[in-house]
């Protein structure tokens, strides 16, 4: 109980300096743990020095990302609809979106793997699988991926359900869960019982179905507001719409980034299989600065989403405004720390001097990316949080829209140069659209401010 009322402290009334770093810090070690998380799956396959394998598991990207989408749908759109239910001590309604969150997880994800076991030729082809090997052993991994894809979908779905409280802390422990059991499960699967990349994807499951019990245990037993949610699964039309207005933002993001890696995978194979494991290995370690700034921006949401219901906009600015200052810090100090260490770091996935060459021309114009990246991730959060819809699902259009023209123009342009700058290219773009919508944003919260006043 305790434990409960500090988190719910620091999103009311702690100060706001204390506030953000109880809720992000924790993340951002979790993100960055989780990141250790994926790239060990790529090291195990590294060392087996089979090229196809380690392309196969690049080009499966996109199933653990669709996975992860519907997630995130419903962990963002329900999380932060929960959070604003708290703050107006609705605590009843609280626990049945929790409830209906959890079980809808479930059920969305098993039709997923039905749909995907009818229709995997075809996805795998749209991957941009072409050799032999390669279409299987991509065809193996995407199906242990799609049938053990509930754990995924519910893992993410949970953690922000858990995080919607300001448990912060109890968000990094699941992520901490994940990566131990990845680090325990891959070397059995993948060197010891030679399953190779479905190796990969068994320790995958098994490490989000552990993270899952973990935080089901914690919202069960632990939690103030959301012991006993599993009892509920039915809400109203409202509700619903409430969760996916937001939710379905957060879906279309990932879905256009599916599309952006799959165009990706596409223009990259037509410069060899190097190319494409040079991609994978690059975006995994580009994803350490990328994540540390995503994990302060998905901290704070609970904060964002509390205090614009509670209407505290003073609070609300701070918070955003010394958020955008760490944003800042952490992106240009690790992004600097990453590009000086890139040779010994990505010589720990590959020794093909191929893939080693291509790696790094693409982790140059990978960094530069990660600086506006996240700016991106604050920004989409910060509308998400105060269930700004509309804003939430332009700037997840304008990031997936936009690399179809940008990847083709500069591909046609300047050939290979193009495609790895593609990327780079539409991801300041995005960013800047996102300063306009801000902008917008931010008037319409002083006329709410302003309103505010004048009925008191």
């Amino acid at each position: 109980m305790e434990q409960t009322a500090t988190n719910e402290h620091y999103l009311k009334s702690a100060p706001i300096t204390k506030s953000i770093i109880h809720l992000s810090i924790p993340m951002m070690i979790g993100m960055s743990v989780e990141t250790v998380y994926n790239v060990i799956n790529v090291f195990f396959i590294g060392l087996l020095h089979n090229t196809e394998m380690l392309t196969a598991v690049t080009l499966g990207l996109p199933i653990f990302t669709i996975l992860m989408a519907f997630g995130n749908m419903f962990g963002a759109g329900g999380g932060t609809f929960i959070t604003r239910l708290v703050a107006q001590k609705e605590i009843k309604k609280a626990k049945k979106v929790a409830g209906y969150t959890f079980y809808i997880s479930i059920i969305v994800s098993i039709l997923i793997a039905i749909i995907a076991s009818f229709t995997l030729t075809s996805i795998v082809k749209i991957m941009g699988a072409d050799t032999f090997s390669i279409i299987s052993y991509t065809k193996k991994y995407s199906l242990a991926m799609f049938f053990g894809g509930f754990s995924i979908v519910l893992n993410f779905a949970l953690e922000q359900i858990v995080r919607s409280e300001g448990a912060s802390k109890e968000s990094m422990y699941g992520m901490f869960v994940s990566t131990a059991l990845s680090l325990v499960f891959d070397p059995i699967f993948i060197l010891v019982l030679k399953f190779n990349v479905v190796g990969v994807a068994l320790a995958m499951i098994l490490a989000n179905i552990g993270s899952s019990i973990y935080y089901l245990y914690y919202l069960q037993r632990k939690s103030e507001h959301l012991r006993g949610f599993m009892k509920h699964f039915s809400i109203s039309l409202k509700d619903k719409i409430e969760i996916y207005k937001i939710g379905v933002s957060e879906l279309l993001l990932t879905i256009f980034l599916i599309i952006t890696t799959l165009l990706l995978n596409n223009f990259s194979i037509r410069y060899g299989d190097n190319v494409v494991a040079g991609f994978g290995i690059a975006l995994r370690i580009v994803q350490v600065p990328e994540f540390l700034s995503m994990g302060l921006s998905l901290g704070i949401i609970p904060l964002i989403a509390y205090n614009f219901s509670n209407k505290n906009f003073k609070r609300l600015k701070e918070g955003i405004k010394l958020s955008a200052l760490g944003v800042t810090l952490l992106s240009g100090v690790f992004v600097c720390l990453v590009y000086i260490f890139r040779d010994p770091v990505i010589h720990l996935f590959s020794n093909d001097p191929s893939v080693l060459n291509v790696g790094k021309q693409i982790m140059f114009a990978m960094l530069i990316s990660a600086l506006f990246n996240g700016f991106t991730a604050l920004f989409t959060g910060v509308f998400q949080a105060s269930g700004q819809g509309i804003p939430s699902t332009i700037m997840s259009v304008t990031q997936g829209v936009l690399y179809i023209p940008v990847i083709i123009i500069l591909h046609n342009l300047f050939g290979f140069y193009g495609v790895i700058w593609s990327m780079t290219v539409t991801e300041i773009i995005t960013c800047i659209m996102g300063v306009i919508l801000y902008i917008i944003f931010n008037y319409k919260m002083k006329k709410l401010q302003f309103d505010n006043m004048s009925n008191n």
